[in-house]
């Protein structure tokens, strides 16, 4: 069973702390969770390494049938899974089944029946003919416990892409969901429960961000981030201090380049949801919007027009498609950005004001017009329902606009010819470009997902995400082990003649001197082996 802070021993009545989970389309607390002590850290840790061996003396095939365990569970309660994220992230319900209930049962799927091919041990061929008498292959081995400190934009599906691959690869799991979202994150907790993991190998710590800095604390053998990049830079100092290795993935600000031979009608829609799903409140969503001059007015009225016709409004109601943003505080950060951006001359096309009239936490999507990079709204995260278009005069000057970003998460290219949008997705510095579509790569099973620069290092998805949840290791078979090597100590003169003509027979810049040096006195045959080694 999963362990919660519910149920974590010793804990006084005097001293309890509660997480709200909060409705952010009315502001109503709609349940608490006994928050974790840091002080519990420490055997919340032990408990996890205890477990953690357990399980990974198991069978990879265990482990994966577990895993199905786990889908099946997930499953069965897609629908409260999908009902109970809406409410406490403000995401309509078509967008909490999408992209938190359909990726979470496909990863889990996936993995599962993928992990044994990816975890089999591989064979490592040598090319070098000082070293043919050996033979390698790699290993795959699990970290230890791992800490998975989660975000509240996809308080269910980011968890799962992280907790699923640490676990098949034999890992234990600490898990800290946002506090702004703890129900999702002890819904997690009760499906763990459910599937019949054993004890102690999942446990969900609820609690803010001192929590998340005693669980780091605590020494876990990787940490997984998502989340802020001023976090993320905490994180990843407390992690260097003590030499604990991370992936942090920080957000990212995506550019979007519309070239003239795109088609506007789809590359306007794409804009709109990229921009706008989940409230702007995606790590892959629109921030950045550049589109050649000869269709810019074409492509920013489509986007207007269509912008204004979204409908805004609670999730419960099953017909909105733009909910609340997360806290006051997130919607005061986007008034910021722009009136930042209006005070140097852009241009609010339509949208940019609160909906007080639905509740305290919804605002208008928004599309600016006339950005530069002068501008924070072009420069920093907004993480909010904002569509920032600015006109360019060619494809060249978007790539370098694209470019000039701390971010480096994602970007998409929009063009008719696949083989241009090919080319200039490779002059974009972003750990995945699309072309003629927008973020719908991160439900890509096979597709590596991270980025660079102040969107963090490491990956999920993909093999590369599975194989951030192990330590490598190389093994190594000498198929002579009678023969004494020639690089062993027994050094004189004639060896380093004779190691100098291996290397001339291995690299000489013609054939004719590699030949030529076989032929010196106690060839470079005689390197490779010797009898007479001590």
């Amino acid at each position: 069973m999963a362990v919660t802070p519910q149920s974590l021993p010793g804990t006084a009545a005097a001293d309890r702390v509660f997480v709200d989970s909060i409705d952010p389309a009315t502001n109503e607390v709609v349940a608490r969770f006994q928050a974790t002590r840091g002080t519990d850290v420490p055997e919340i840790f032990e408990r996890a390494r205890r477990a953690q061996k357990e399980w990974a003396a198991r069978s990879l095939a265990h482990r994966c049938v577990t895993m199905l365990r786990l889908r099946d569970a997930i499953y069965a309660r897609r629908d409260h899974i999908a009902d109970h994220i809406s409410r406490e992230t403000g995401k309509p319900r078509v967008e909490a089944i999408f992209a938190e209930v359909l990726l979470a049962l496909d990863t889990v799927n996936f993995l599962a029946r993928q992990a044994p091919a990816w975890l089999r041990s591989e064979r490592v061929p040598h090319h070098n003919l000082a070293l043919k008498a050996k033979s390698g292959w790699m290993e795959f081995h699990p970290h230890g416990v791992v800490a998975v400190i989660s975000p509240w934009n996809y308080p269910f599906s980011i968890p799962i892409a992280q907790i699923v691959p640490a676990l098949v690869t034999g890992n234990a799991v600490v898990l800290k969901p946002s506090e702004l979202t703890p129900g999702t994150g002890a819904l997690i907790g009760e499906l763990i429960e459910q599937a019949n993991f054993p004890n102690g190998l999942v446990q969900v710590l609820q609690g803010a961000g001192d929590l998340g800095a005693a669980i780091v604390d605590a020494g876990p053998d990787k940490v997984f981030f998502t989340g802020s990049v001023a976090t993320g830079r905490q994180i990843a100092e407390a992690c260097g201090r003590k030499l604990i290795p991370s992936s942090l993935e920080l957000g990212g600000k995506d550019a979007m380049i519309v070239l003239a031979d795109a088609n506007l009608g789809t590359a306007s829609s794409a804009a709109v949801w990229g921009g706008f799903t989940n409230c702007g409140q995606a790590c892959l969503s629109v921030e950045r919007i550049y589109v050649e001059r000869a269709i810019a007015d074409r492509f920013i009225h489509l986007c207007v027009e269509k912008t204004k016709q979204l409908r805004v409004g609670p999730p419960s109601d099953p017909g909105v498609e733009i909910g609340p943003m997360i806290r006051l505080r997130q919607l005061e950060t986007v008034e910021q950005q722009l009136r930042h951006a209006v005070e140097r001359g852009a241009e609010i096309l339509t949208g940019g004001a609160r909906r007080p009239d639905l509740g305290p936490n919804f605002f208008q999507p928004t599309v600016v017009a006339r950005v530069n990079h002068t501008m924070q709204l072009m420069r920093e995260e907004t993480f909010g329902p904002v569509l920032a278009i600015q006109v360019v005069a060619s494809t060249d000057e978007a790539v370098a606009l694209a470019n000039d970003s701390p971010f480096g998460l994602s970007a998409s290219v929009w063009t008719s010819d696949s083989r241009r949008g090919s080319e200039i997705a490779s002059r974009v510095r972003a750990g995945s470009v699309m072309i003629n579509d927008v973020a719908s790569y991160y439900g890509i099973c096979e597709a590596p997902h991270g980025g660079s620069g102040a969107s963090g290092w490491g990956r999920t998805h993909s093999r590369f995400g599975l194989l951030e949840m192990v330590q490598v290791k190389y093994i190594d078979v000498d198929r002579l082990p009678r023969i004494a090597k020639s690089w062993w100590f027994g050094y004189t003169a004639e060896l380093a003649v004779a190691a100098g003509s291996f290397v001339e027979s291995l690299f000489a810049p013609s054939w004719t001197k590699r030949f030529a040096s076989l032929t010196k006195k106690r060839g470079a045959r005689g390197v490779i082996f010797r009898r007479d080694r001590i």
